[in-house]
């Protein structure tokens, strides 16, 4: 075996298509820039800085991504936030794999909050999309994407990205540099050409019996510098990523060490329980602090434009105390919102003037016009829904000397100091940034609202000021997903297939493709209104997918009870032009022992969906029993998943489950209701989520196509809703168009 394997190598991209026009643009820019082509060009460019901040003795900093000590020990210093996903495990694999390290000798560690750990790998991967990089665009690519992530303050975690972007792009050329490096090192040393050299479970081997480990060369291998375009193994050599490793993160969130930001503890640090005003745009006009002065252990309480805190020698001491307190508040004119007049709005809107184009293919117009056109029209509706991660949000802040020291969990760790820093009038050098572990996000802790809270506190304390929101202002003061609703339209052929759909919807936010259409349709057209979502709105989990899924699957659903099909062979006809879409439904179907044109109403029955989201494709079955009082249980589910590649198989099963269940919770129970201006829901008595009782047995089946690699902590939500909505009707003959589907009327419908 030689250094490149000899042949199981590849080339980055080998098989895709040519350089995208983003990618020449912004190539030849940064030519025309007059950039030399040279070390300046890639990531290896921040090595000193790097070094300087992630350096340890008696170990040797390769790259932003890679650590190798003495002893061979390589550490994987990975830049993302870790929700409970478990990406750094995966993300390791992907290093460890191309380094052909001994998985024994890997660890992990998160990178700091610093720009020279900006993640340019990320904006690589947006560039390049599907196309081949030329090896002359190699290195203006990788300077212009470090460029654009240090003007970003790029470190974000969100958009099932860690692994699909900055795993392929970043960690795997992390990963082949070294490689590259130790292998150089070992052959000047050595005195043979590199290609005889084989790298085996972190040894370096030449047939003249020379062997050493990583450790042994990886201060010399500082001497070389790899290309900006490398060679990557091909998946059939893959001997660490495919397999099921056993996630770093485990055992110390299993044995209790792992440490959250309510968990810090500082020599006289102060617990900090706040109110913020219960409308959005409304500021405190004043509050007598008396009562909650004269309570046990509370030392201060302190006020800001939006709310007030008390700060206590612990935190039920702090919360206790604002409870008692009777703040006055200054409310904006007028009424404020209510959700429901909010959702019939945007039904309205549906129909009205100002909808702006989606996209739009075929002669959907003249299809609808036709005469004697069967056409088939339902209105769909969503609520808003609060994230309601276990740990609700919050952070340690310390402002002493002129800086600033903040310990908690964010998804974009490095714009968090930045944003910190413009918070507190300091430069972004006063301040640093301790991470901690994060009790889940699902978007939430993109958003930095807490942080500027715990710094508006913080500098009227003279000590380390630990912020933690109650459950019911993290709740009522959340950035939710936003409300909705859509109208589909269909005109039916002979064979009952649709020829044209038109769907139009209320709110556009993000990824761009969440409201299209998988299926074989020659005329389709999607319209969009806005303006009409005045909540805060924030990303959450699979963002636009999850009511776009619930929309769209349900629809399709309802064409298939029109035409007098089954559900899930109607799908599968109309992906014929779709053939991982149909190698999933196929699987799912085959899963669950799906018999076709079950009989409805029945007291047990299922339901499907199918739907595409961050490149992967997931199918899912869900079983629904409905008892007497109209209650619904989902004793089973079934995922089947086409990821192209499973990096971690265990893994990313988590993240299927994970997704079920938090899509399930959403469909069952979730909604956000605003009276007023004031979010009515506070806590997990009038905001239920799923709890161990009600979960059902999912089983999980992983199809790797060997696509493009996709997300995985995303794509298990969007698919779920729709599936227990679809079930719900094959057991009731009641269609639920409207979520939750906890409200519906079910009693005595079977």
């Amino acid at each position: 075996m030689t250094d490149d394997h000899k042949g199981s190598r590849t080339e980055a991209g080998s098989g895709r298509r040519g350089p995208s026009r983003r990618l020449l643009l912004v190539g030849g820019l940064a030519l025309g820039g007059g950039a030399a082509l040279g070390v300046a060009l890639w990531p290896y460019s921040r090595l000193p800085d790097q070094t300087r901040i992630v350096g340890r003795e008696g170990a040797f900093v390769l790259s932003g991504a890679v650590r190798i000590a003495r002893d061979g020990g390589v550490t994987v210093i990975y830049p993302h936030a870790d929700m409970g996903t478990g990406n750094g495990t995966a993300l390791a694999q992907l290093v460890a794999e191309e380094m052909d390290a001994d998985w024994a000798t890997v660890s992990i560690e998160r990178a700091p909050a610093d720009i020279a750990f900006a993640n340019g790998a990320l904006g690589q991967a947006f560039l390049r999309g599907d196309a081949e990089i030329p090896g002359f665009l190699a290195g203006p690519s990788w300077l212009v994407t470090r460029r654009i992530a240090e003007a970003m303050k790029l470190q974000i975690t969100g958009g099932s990205t860690a692994v699909s972007m900055t795993g392929m792009e970043g960690m795997r050329y992390a990963g082949a540099g070294a490689r590259y490096m130790l292998v150089r090192a070992a052959a000047k040393s050595w005195g043979v050409p590199p290609d005889e050299i084989e790298v085996r479970s972190g040894r370096l081997i030449h047939a003249s019996g020379r062997e050493a480990g990583f450790g042994d060369f990886a201060e010399a291998s500082l001497e070389f510098t790899p290309p900006a375009r490398l060679a990557y193994k091909s998946r059939e050599a893959y001997r660490i990523v495919g397999q099921p490793m056993k996630r770093f993160d485990t055992p110390a969130k299993v044995t209790g060490q792992a440490i959250y930001s309510g968990d810090v503890r500082l020599p006289g640090m102060l617990f900090a329980a706040v109110r913020l005003c219960p409308r959005s745009g409304g500021t405190l006009d004043s509050v007598d602090p008396a009562p909650a002065l004269s309570r046990r252990g509370v030392i201060k309480t302190v006020t800001f434009d939006t709310g007030f805190a008390v700060l206590a020698d612990n935190f039920w001491r702090a919360r206790t105390a604002a409870d008692a307190l009777e703040p006055r508040w200054s409310f904006p004119e007028g009424p404020g919102m209510n959700s429901q007049a909010v959702l019939a709005a945007m039904e309205a809107g549906l129909d009205g003037d100002g909808l702006k184009s989606d996209y739009s293919r075929g002669p959907v117009s003249d299809r609808f016009a036709a005469e004697g056109a069967k056409v088939v029209e339902r209105t769909y509706n969503a609520p808003y829904l609060a994230h309601a991660a276990m740990e609700t949000v919050g952070c340690v802040a310390h402002m002493h000397s002129g800086g600033l020291e903040i310990w908690g969990a964010f998804q974009d760790a490095l714009g968090a100091r930045y944003s910190a820093a413009k918070f507190a009038g300091l430069k972004p050098e006063a301040v640093v940034v301790h991470h901690t572990e994060m009790g889940g996000a699902f978007g939430r802790r993109i958003n930095t609202d807490y942080l500027e809270t715990a710094i508006s506190v913080a500098r009227q304390v003279d000590a380390p000021v630990n912020l933690i929101y109650s459950r019911e202002e993290d709740m009522r003061h959340d950035f939710y997903r936003n409300a909705s609703a859509a109208r589909m339209r269909a005109v039916l052929g002979e064979d009952g297939r649709p020829t044209a759909i038109s769907h139009t919807y209320a709110e556009r936010h993000d990824p761009p493709d969440a409201s299209h259409f998988p299926y074989d349709l020659e005329a389709v057209e999607a319209r969009f209104t806005t303006g009409g979502n005045p909540a805060p709105w924030g990303a959450w989990r699979s963002v636009d997918h999850s009511t776009q899924g619930f929309f769209i699957e349900s629809f399709i659903d309802e064409l298939a009870a029109e035409a007098g099909q089954d559900p899930y062979l109607y799908r599968r006809a109309l992906l014929e032009g779709n053939p991982r879409a149909r190698a999933v439904l196929d699987a799912v179907a085959d899963m669950s022992g799906w018999t076709a044109n079950q009989t409805a109403p029945a007291k047990r029955s299922l339901g499907i969906a199918f739907k595409s989201s961050f490149g992967t494709f997931v199918a899912e079955v869900v079983e629904v029993e409905i008892a007497a009082d109209g209650r619904i249980r989902t004793p089973r589910v079934w995922v089947a998943a086409d990821p192209g590649l499973a990096v971690n198989p265990d893994g990313f099963a988590q993240q299927m489950e994970s997704g079920v269940i938090y899509g399930l919770s959403a469909a069952l129970y979730g909604e956000i209701t605003f009276e007023d201006g004031q979010a009515v829901q506070s806590n997990f008595w009038d905001y239920p989520v799923l709890r161990m009782g009600e979960s059902p047995r999912i089983e999980v089946r992983i199809l790797q196509s060997g696509a493009r690699t996709g997300g995985a902590g995303e794509p298990g939500t969007p698919p779920v809703a729709a599936a227990v909505a679809n079930a719900v009707f094959a057991a009731s003959g009641v269609r639920v168009r409207s979520l939750p589907l906890a409200k519906a009327s079910l009693s005595g419908s079977v």
